[in-house]
């Protein structure tokens, strides 16, 4: 399986095998598209699900043996008024309870009801209130730092690439990952906690970073596309996008597997909210960010650059040369151009060098 594995990869790099990936950009964009308006329907319909780091509240963790949750929920709906409660497990030895914000005469009411419950001291029953004030606080300060974050990014990628339609492509990208994984959060319901707030800023660089590794490799592969007329601009950019597809891949299982592994950790064995609202929406946000450093980066790049007036008339060359049979390329059943088409010596993306002739 890992020599099949190794061929395909060798197959795509050569570009012997080639996915049209580009090609399809509708398709893809309609994907993309349809998976926006739910995630955005999702935050409108039914909001984000704020913890009580944002919203204010009580915050109670008892040390205890006891896995029997039902007592902790029992004490909260008795004593969260119009408030919901909700108790959970940390780990094997805690009881989380959290509730609506409480007099202080009440949350000793409460601390004294638990501790009686699980047959604890009083010691053992530790006690927090949370005011919003400073949920308002952290929230602003995220979407500051997310907007700091896309203005950064937009200069240093055009500078990088001298190319604003790519910062303009990797900048949808990731408003792309950012909006679906909020979005199913929304949908699901998961929690919202000063957790998953670093976990979203926190993908937003695993995306840039693959889109920007694929997006060097267009670069180098169109950084002379006028000087041969056998492959267009979309078709090189392609074939950059095969050629790293097995990378892209590959670092993305690598990066998931240990995330995966926090994740069920910190839920199911240590009971860690922090550590799994973080590996929670990282999870999903590199799942997402994979997907878009393939099919939507790329294919929004070339759409931008198609209509240039110089990479639109020489895309009219190239096809009218092949309608005309003077272009010497193979076409796959695919209907993408196969690099093996090139000349001994040629290389994609450059003019056609003819190798030196060895020495007799």
């Amino acid at each position: 399986m890992a020599g099949n594995l190794a061929q395909w990869g060798n197959a795509l790099h050569s570009g012997e095998k080639i996915y049209p990936i580009v090609r399809q950009r509708k398709r893809w964009f309609a994907i993309s598209g349809g998976l926006m308006a739910l995630s955005i329907a999702s935050l409108l319909i039914f909001g984000f699900n704020l913890g009580i780091d944002f919203t204010g509240g009580s915050k109670f963790l008892v040390t205890t043996d006891s896995e029997d949750v039902s007592i902790a929920q029992e004490i909260g709906d008795e004593f969260a008024g119009d408030s919901e409660a909700l108790a959970t497990t940390l780990g094997t030895d805690r009881i989380q309870l959290q509730m609506g914000a409480v007099e202080i005469e009440t949350a000793r009411e409460i601390t004294t009801a638990l501790a009686d419950g699980y047959g604890v001291a009083e010691a053992d029953v530790a006690s927090t209130q949370i005011g919003p004030t400073w949920g308002a606080e952290v929230g602003r300060a995220a979407l500051q730092g997310l907007i700091v974050f896309m203005v950064l990014v937009s200069i240093v990628m055009t500078l990088y690439f001298r190319a604003w339609r790519m910062a303009a492509a990797g900048l949808v990208a990731l408003l792309h990952d950012l909006v679906f994984t909020v979005g199913i959060y929304a949908l699901i319901g998961f929690e919202v906690t000063p957790g998953s707030v670093i976990g979203f800023l926190t993908i937003l660089g695993y995306s840039l970073y693959d889109t920007v590794v694929v997006f060097d490799k267009v670069r180098e592969n169109t950084k002379d596309v006028f000087t041969q007329n056998r492959f267009t601009y979309g078709e090189l950019a392609n074939l950059a996008l095969n050629q790293t597809l097995v990378r892209s891949i590959n670092t993305s299982v690598v990066a998931l597997l240990p995330v995966a592994s926090i994740l069920f950790i910190g839920s199911y064995v240590l009971g860690a909210g922090t550590l799994r609202d973080i590996s929670l929406a990282l999870f999903i946000g590199m799942a997402v960010g994979t997907y878009s450093s393939i099919f939507v980066a790329t294919p929004l790049e070339v759409q931008l650059r198609k209509n240039e007036e110089k990479i639109a008339a020489h895309t009219e060359k190239v096809l009218a040369l092949r309608e005309s049979g003077e272009a010497d390329v193979l076409v796959g059943e695919d209907g993408e151009i196969r690099v093996g088409a090139l000349q001994p010596g040629e290389h994609l993306g450059t003019s056609a060098q003819p190798k030196r002739k060895r020495r007799k």
